[in-house]
């Protein structure tokens, strides 16, 4: 609960720090409606919607009504997917307010000591540090190979916590071995004749939990004719804490990537996580108030693009590709398809896969409910969003169900679990099913 003086302050900052123009550009029209999952999910209730939350903070800007805890609610129960910008005839940056917002709400109020200490070892002394990301990796990795897992599950400890981290904790990929995650290659050569030189985002979680398919994507890259380099110094995005109202962290984090890759004269950076993509792709918006900075943001964006994109420019989906005949479907990244704009080109290389059988699913544009941690902090109406989704999976009666973003790949093993369909359904990122695809 925030106290008087913080509300003062909070309220302060809106006045100075919150962008009028934006949130004058929003004409209430309402065509973000039918696109914002919590608004249709909490039962069409204004509050939860982008039209609802921009209201608020305008609201709050002028004074009309203080940043209470239902203001606070409204905010956090927010997705972030970014689904209204697309719909908007006006433009309206609301993921830039969102963040503003959050990041002056957290600024000003003083968390509890469990929740300063969460945040601290989280934000601070974790995925900022892609040694000690490896390191816990590695612990879970151990914990998985030494059979404690089904130990654990066999006695009940799973039951202490909340049923939809148990069943998280039974989808959760195998992780590798800590050599395997410290020690690798960072130049891979082409297979053929040399297109394109590219630098590739790793990512914190994608480099440890993910690293197979890390690979998986150096090697397409490598087949459709690219030098593939790999920067040292490169470290997790700054999406979890650009989105947790932690703007400066994410900044100092994105000054380091920024710095990293321009150590390569690379034609693009690569990246293979929708949630990674949308963040880096709005660094030149982060650092635009830093001279020395901004130019150089803008360079990096400049070059972003996302796996798909570039193997369809490549033409890697006129390779033989074959798979055992079954339908697949596609459950779209929200950042990947609303913030990158990138959404035809992963349809059109499944649909060129032979054998496969391509079925458009109904809201394969809306959140599945994961969203970085939101399924974590927010479980209820994550779950209820994943439940429905799983709803128009079953209608398309794939086999496999693709996805872009690791959140989003584990959510999708969340919902197969939750129904019950393990073993007949299965949740795959798009790159590990194009190179399965390949071989």
């Amino acid at each position: 609960m925030t106290t008087a003086r913080e509300r003062e302050a909070i309220q302060h900052d809106f006045q100075t720090k919150m962008n009028e123009d934006e949130l004058l550009n929003c004409m209430r029209c309402g065509f973000c409606l039918p696109a914002c999952p919590t608004y249709i999910e909490s039962g069409m209730q204004e509050k939860y919607s982008p039209r609802g939350r921009i209201a608020l903070m305008k609201a709050v800007k002028d004074g009309l009504i203080e940043p209470d805890e239902e203001v606070e609610r409204s905010l956090d129960l927010c997705l972030g997917c970014r689904a209204c910008e697309p719909v908007c005839p006006s433009g309206v940056k609301y993921g830039e307010l969102l963040e503003d917002a959050r990041d002056i709400i957290n600024q000003n109020k003083k968390h509890s000591l469990p929740v300063r200490m969460l945040r601290k070892g989280v934000l601070d002394g974790l995925f900022p540090h892609q040694n000690r990301m490896i390191n816990v990796s590695s612990l879970l990795g151990m914990y998985q190979r030494s059979g404690l897992s089904k130990v654990a599950r066999k006695i009940g400890f799973m039951e202490l916590f909340p049923e939809s981290m148990a069943t998280m904790e039974k989808v959760l990929p195998s992780v590798p071995k800590r050599k395997e995650m410290k020690h690798r290659l960072r130049h891979f050569e082409p297979d053929i004749v040399k297109k394109a030189t590219v630098a590739f985002f790793t990512g914190c979680l994608m480099d440890t939990m993910f690293l197979e398919t890390n690979q998986s994507t150096i090697t397409l890259l490598q087949k459709v004719g690219c030098e593939v380099v790999v920067p040292e110094g490169q470290l997790c995005c700054g999406a979890l804490h650009g989105h947790s109202g932690e703007k400066e962290k994410a900044k100092q984090m994105a000054k380091q990537n920024i710095e990293a890759f321009e150590q390569v004269q690379a034609d693009y950076i690569i990246t293979n996580a929708g949630g990674c993509g949308a963040f880096l792709i709005g660094y030149d918006h982060l650092l635009k108030d830093e001279p020395e900075w901004a130019d150089r943001a803008k360079s990096f964006v400049s070059k972003l693009k996302d796996i798909s994109a570039i193997l369809v420019d490549l033409d890697f989906h006129h390779q033989h590709l074959r798979l055992p005949d079954q339908i697949v479907t596609y459950q779209d990244s929200c950042h990947l398809r609303n913030v990158m704009r990138t959404f035809d080109e992963p349809r059109t290389l499944l649909k060129a896969i032979g054998g496969v059988t391509f079925k458009e699913m109904e809201g394969a544009d809306r959140c599945c409910g994961s969203a970085g941690i939101y399924n974590i902090v927010e479980p209820d109406m994550s779950m209820q969003i994943l439940d429905h989704k799983m709803e128009h999976v079953k209608e398309t009666k794939a086999a496999t169900i693709v996805t872009a973003n690791p959140g989003c790949l584990l959510q999708m093993k969340l919902g197969i679990e939750r129904e019950g369909l393990t073993g007949r359904i299965r949740a795959v990122h798009i790159v590990d099913l194009l190179l399965e695809a390949l071989n």
